[in-house]
């Protein structure tokens, strides 16, 4: 409940701010696909060794891969992120966290925003 209460770190962003994958993203979301399908029988050790391997590399968190998956058309503030990954257990400050680090790392970008938000 104070969660809200605890001063916000990492980039502000516009109310309403969409988001859309990169092409390093794109090809990042394909590689934790394939991760995640070739881990999925082996269990749930193999599930998060998985996706620690995919993450690594890129300087990003395991569960930043779920966030990439989301930002797809139709889906892209942080707000639809959020409510899209409720049900995952993440907040919707984890999700801006995961925002945060994907677009640093060139995974995602933020598109521009409308013409009557910027006023």
């Amino acid at each position: 409940m104070l969660e809200s209460l605890k001063p916000r770190t990492g980039r502000r962003w516009p109310r309403g701010q969409r988001f859309q994958r990169t092409a390093a993203g794109v090809a990042a979301e394909a590689a934790h696909a394939e991760a995640i399908r070739d881990a999925r029988a082996q269990g749930r050790s193999a599930l998060d060794l998985a996706q620690l391997r995919w993450a690594e590399p890129l300087g990003v968190r395991p569960g930043d891969g779920v966030v990439l998956v989301e930002l797809k058309p139709g889906r892209r503030s942080l707000a639809d992120v959020a409510v899209a990954l409720e049900n995952c257990g993440s907040s919707r400050a984890d999700v801006k966290d995961s925002v945060d680090r994907l677009v640093e790392r060139g995974l995602a970008e933020p598109l521009p925003l409308p013409a009557s938000a910027e006023a």
